[in-house]
């Protein structure tokens, strides 16, 4: 209790003499508490309750879990399935088609440079219903769609597909439009990593030994965007997660068609918006929040500084 008051007085005593340092902070801390740390908590508490919007919540302790993970068989049968392959395709592809191109625009001269790296941002730019809009026209189920218009055009169909409609071609339509569009704040910093590396260390990696482009990336290159490629790969996470979404917006409905573009957050916002089964919403925004936070701690233990080191 003793060392415990002498850390408050401590820490009460570094506050007032840093005072200036926190009130510049004072702005962001506050807008984070209130936009960030208030909500989460309240998901936390409203995932163990009964909430339709409209009456007190209703305490029923694990029950919403308990639903989530032997009840829910759209959960289980369809989300579950559609998020890890929809992760796994578009955060670790997108991920490494970031750094990939961004190597490679590195080697243009600075105009090319210029216009290659616009052209390769632009699409993270646009609005997630724009961008939902102009594939909309791409994969149309008629003959006006550009796909179909091309397919039917040279025999390889007689009839047109339903692309936006069909299960079967749903989450992959979602896949190559979420790895399009994936060049977003990631790629930057990859990009400017890239143009700050030392040309000294490539330089004394030729005196060691290194003689080929492949062992300068990963002898030199690689150790030396630690810092980019830990934050290209949170910010990976957080578009993967928010790309979820992008099935409701080309299919037109939530549910998706058969469950087929369904993944969490679209679950979430089925049950929060549409069924008003807050309390549920909230169960399955909290399992979504856990499995960020751990494929974060994936990303910190691969590119994070290690102490000691």
């Amino acid at each position: 209790m003793f060392k415990m008051k002498n850390k408050m007085t401590k820490l009460i005593a570094d506050i007032w003499k840093f005072r200036l340092s926190y009130l510049f902070i004072a702005p962001f801390m506050i807008l984070f508490i209130i936009f960030i740390v208030i909500p989460v908590i309240a998901a936390i508490g409203l995932s163990f309750t009964y909430f339709n919007s409209i009456e007190f919540p209703e305490w029923t302790g694990w029950l919403n879990y308990q639903t989530l993970f032997s009840q829910d068989i759209v959960f289980l049968q369809n989300v579950l399935p559609n998020t890890f392959k929809f992760a796994l395709f578009v955060g670790p592809v997108g991920f490494i088609l970031g750094f990939l191109l961004a190597w490679f625009i590195a080697q243009l001269p600075n105009t090319l440079r210029m216009i290659f790296a616009l052209a390769m941002y632009a699409p993270s730019l646009a609005a997630g219903v724009a961008m939902a809009v102009v594939w909309q026209v791409m994969f149309s189920g008629d003959r006006t769609g550009y796909i179909n218009s091309f397919l039917l055009k040279y025999g390889f169909l007689t009839e047109p597909i339903i692309f936006l409609q069909d299960q079967d071609w749903l989450l992959n339509i979602m896949i190559v439009v979420s790895i399009w569009s994936s060049m977003g704040i990631g790629f930057l910093a990859l990009l400017a990593g890239l143009l700050n590396v030392d040309q000294e260390l490539y330089d004394a990696g030729k005196m060691d030994g290194v003689s080929s482009r492949l062992q300068e990336i990963w002898y030199i290159t690689l150790p030396s965007l630690k810092p980019q490629l830990l934050f290209a790969g949170v910010m990976s996470i957080v578009h993967t997660l928010q790309s979820g979404e992008l099935g409701v917006q080309l299919s037109g409905t939530n549910p998706t068609p058969n469950y087929a573009g369904q993944v969490m957050i679209s679950h979430i916002e089925d049950y929060g918006f549409i069924r008003f089964e807050l309390g549920y919403a909230s169960a399955v925004s909290v399992i979504l929040l856990i499995l960020m936070f751990l494929l974060s701690r994936v990303f910190f233990y691969l590119f994070g500084e290690k102490e000691g080191a």
